[in-house]
């Protein structure tokens, strides 16, 4: 058996150059929360040597001059993309395992004479005939393996966007071509540990004395040297475990300093929450909402409160009453507060509800009020968030995250589908 890779090329870019022809072959930067750095490069941006994590307001100019186009993040239009290729992988491989929004692993069953070639090149366009996104696939003997395979699938242009360490003819000359920065699991402080020992690229790696790489990291580090050497540790975890915690916050696009613009902030994010743990198919036991200043800010400012649901729910006006005293506790005037989120705890699946023998349920009104938080999540999905919103979060948002480079949400919003004229 061997293990692929499938990884989409420069995802946030190629999502919005799939949608825009107009933005094919040109350099394209995406911008991360409030617009404030580059989080995201098409492929013609980094021929440009544009860095990730620079801020935009210092490069602002330079961009315009070199002609390059700049969109702010647009998570709608990611996430249901990235939901489309994991469906369209699902249906064409063995078993899959969804690693990232644009990252799956999955497994390939063959005798140890089959070429993988054909299958990868007919996935590779078939995804981008159907969503418009180049992916690259990697193929090892394992998750490690597939991961150097698909870097190697990427950055050597002879490859095409696809590599088979398994059927390559020398294998140790490719590993020598990795930097061990390269390498899955290997951070900063590991990498420059692996340097002073002389160890500089994931061959290297492979072939150095077990027990050093054991004295410094443990398990984790022999298992990373086992996988190189071609062993399996690492098995697919084709059934996802289930969130403990689901987290919604947002950085203001400017600070904030009353209580009702708090409120609204907490409100929205809390909407939010609810409808993923619905989507998830859980309940919160406990909320946590906090809220701080800058960083830089004089005096710092930082403050959380938590409280425990006497009955784990999803019910978002349940979850807002709580939330909103909470939200009272963590406010303080004359401090600019720059961001707020909550903290959803102590998750437990709906397939089960363990009851309080003081709080008696009416199973009948429960039922119905399940069927309409699941009628609202549905007309909010067809025709775009905030269609059916509730009152405590504001029409007018001032605090909303700046993004002033925001593409159209042409996959989530009926009103935005894109019109060809024949």
């Amino acid at each position: 058996m061997a293990i692929a890779l499938i990884d989409g090329n420069n995802f946030y870019a190629s999502c919005e150059q799939s949608l825009d022809p107009s933005l094919a072959g040109r350099p394209l930067v995406i911008l991360s929360n409030n617009d404030g750095c580059i989080v995201a490069r098409s492929a013609e941006a980094r021929k440009l040597r544009i860095r990730m994590g620079q801020p935009y307001f210092k490069i602002r100019h330079e961009l315009e001059r070199l002609g390059v186009i700049v969109r702010s993040s647009n998570y709608a239009l990611y996430g249901d993309m990235s939901q489309r290729l994991m469906n369209l992988l699902e249906s064409n491989c063995e078993q899959l395992e969804i690693y990232s929004i644009d990252e799956a692993f999955a497994s390939l069953t063959h005798p140890l004479d089959y070429d993988p070639g054909p299958w990868a090149r007919q996935l590779r366009a078939l995804v981008h005939q159907n969503i418009g996104i180049p992916i690259s696939i990697g193929i090892g003997a394992n998750k490690s393996q597939a991961k150097l395979a698909n870097r190697l699938a990427k950055t050597v242009a002879t490859n095409a966007g696809i590599f088979d360490l398994l059927m390559a003819k020398e294998p140790d000359s490719w590993l020598e071509a990795i930097p061990i920065e390269s390498v899955w699991g290997i951070g900063r402080k590991l990498a420059h540990w692996c340097r002073m020992k002389g160890v500089t690229t994931a061959l290297q790696l492979r072939d150095m004395p077990s027990n050093q790489l054991r004295a410094k990291c443990g398990i984790a580090g022999v298992r990373l040297q086992r996988e190189l050497r071609g062993e399996n540790c690492l098995p697919l975890a084709i059934t996802l475990k289930p969130k403990r915690e689901t987290c919604v916050s947002r950085s203001f696009s400017q600070p904030i300093t009353s209580l009702g613009e708090l409120r609204q902030a907490i409100a929205t994010h809390i909407v939010h929450a609810a409808k993923k743990l619905r989507a998830q198919s859980q309940r919160a036991g406990a909320i946590t909402v906090f809220t701080r200043t800058s960083l830089s800010a004089k005096p710092y400012y930082n403050k959380s409160a938590t409280v425990k649901l006497e009955l784990p729910s999803n019910d978002t006006e349940i979850l807002l009453k709580e939330s909103l005293t909470l939200t009272a506790q963590i406010f303080r005037n004359h401090r600019p507060l720059i961001k707020a989120g909550v903290l959803m705890q102590n998750l437990q699946s709906t397939s089960q509800l363990q009851q309080h023998c003081l709080l008696r349920i009416n199973e009948e009104k429960s039922r119905k009020r399940e069927q309409l938080l699941k009628t609202i999540d549905q007309l909010n999905q067809r025709y775009g968030d905030g269609t059916i919103n509730w009152a405590v979060c504001g029409i007018s948002q001032s605090w909303e995250m700046r993004r002033e480079k925001l593409s159209r949400a042409s996959t989530t919003r009926i009103t935005e589908i894109p019109i060809a004229i024949a």
